[in-house]
Order: structure tokens, then C-alpha cells, then sequence
């Protein structure tokens, strides 16, 4: 099956660079105006079935893009980043200095104190990704940087301690493969949903690799 996701618009903590994780920030007002330009691309926007993160700015992203009910799914909530949420990454490394260095260099094994590790977050979307098999596509799903992230992973193999392996734009869908193992592969990524946009960004599409086994 064919699976579209996206990353909702922004909110204020997106524009202020703070980890907004579990916290339930809506929408900016530019973020609002953003994703009303947006616009599926292909077949996916008549046929495809729209499923959100329970968080509102993923659930309002979803609306705005012409889904007014969207289904639910917690599954797709952003990583619990626990007692660092609402601080910036220039804020945790002044106030935690190389303990949280340290922590950074974990990779798949980070783990915000309270919170879920990015091991977690490919835990979870790999159930979901179980479940949605027989599941007859294609799909389109509003979610979050973290589980974009562990879908990379899941992907490729990557373990985080380094770049990641694609560069994923905002405004943007990333479209997955998922085969009847539930293993996804990336079909291509940065697929401009802005009309008058570069239908990409340069560089950004790599040549598909096969699907590794999950971290």
C-alpha cells in the first residue's frame, strides 16, 4: 500500500524552535494561512483516506487540507519529549550543558527525562504500520517530525547518530511504500504542496534503498 504523510503546519513554538512534543499547541496564525494554500497531489487527493496525530495542529493541518473529519489515530502523536518540553535546544544545552551532549550522541536511545526515546517512537510506528497492511490505501496521514523521523529509520536503517538520510522539507508530502510485512520503503520525499512551489527540493529525492531491518 501507498501512504502519503505529512507534517503539520506551524505553531508558535515551531517558529521559536521550542520541542512541543505532548503539549497540545495549536496553530500559528502563519501556520493556519500556510496550510490553506495546500493541495494534494494526484489520485491521493480524491481516493485517499486521511488520518491524523490526536494533537490539534495536526488534526486542524488535516481540515485545512479539505479532510474535515479526520480519523484519528494515536499512533501517530509527536515524541514525549517529558520535562524538556517548551525549551529550545540553545536551552537545554546552557541549563544541562554535557549531560545533555551526552545524551544528544544516543541517537535511536536519546531520552528527555520523563519522556519517549526515538527507539520508542519506531517501536510504536512500527505496530501501527502492522495494522494499516491489510488496509486498502492509499493513505494520507497529518503527523510530526518525530515519527517522520522514525519512519526514516524504519526505512533505512538509520540509527540517528548522524544526519539523517533525506532532508524533509515542510509543506511537503513523503510518500512510503509498506509491504505486507509491514516494512516501509521510501517512494520519494519533498513533494511540494504548495501549487506554485518546486514540485521539490534539489538534491533531495535519493535513489530508494531496500527496506532494512528495523533498528
Amino acid at each position: 500500500m501507498i501512504v502519503g504523510f505529512i507534517r503539520h503546519a506551524s505553531t508558535h513554538w515551531n517558529a521559536q524552535g521550542r520541542m512541543q512534543g505532548r503539549r497540545d499547541i495549536p496553530l500559528s496564525v502563519d501556520g493556519r494561512n500556510d496550510a490553506a494554500t495546500w493541495r494534494l497531489p494526484g489520485a491521493i487527493a480524491n481516493e485517499g483516506r486521511c488520518l491524523s496525530s490526536p494533537l490539534a495542529r495536526a488534526i486542524e493541518t488535516a481540515r485545512l487540507l479539505g479532510h474535515r473529519a479526520p480519523e484519528v489515530e494515536p499512533a501517530l502523536t509527536e515524541m514525549d519529549w517529558g520535562a524538556w518540553e517548551g525549551f529550545t535546544h540553545a536551552e537545554l544545552r546552557a541549563r544541562f550543558g554535557a549531560e545533555f551532549t551526552r545524551n544528544e550522541r544516543l541517537g535511536l536511545d536519546f531520552q528527555p527525562p520523563g519522556g519517549e526515546s526515538p527507539r520508542d517512537v519506531v517501536a510504536r510506528v512500527a505496530r501501527w504500520l502492522d495494522s494499516i497492511v491489510a488496509t486498502p490505501g492509499p493513505l494520507v496521514v497529518v503527523t510530526h517530525n518525530g515519527v517522520l523521523r522514525a519512519l526514516l529509520a524504519l526505512a533505512t536503517g538509520w540509527d540517528m547518530t548522524s544526519k539523517p538520510p533525506v532532508r524533509l522539507a515542510p509543506a511537503s508530502m513523503h510518500r512510503f511504500s509498506v509491504d505486507r510485512a509491514a516494512r516501509p520503503a521510501i517512494l520519494e520525499c519533498n513533494v511540494a504542496l504548495r501549487p506554485a512551489a518546486s514540485a521539490t527540493v534539489p538534491g533531495s529525492l535519493p535513489t530508494p534503498a531496500p527496506s532494512a531491518t528495523r533498528p
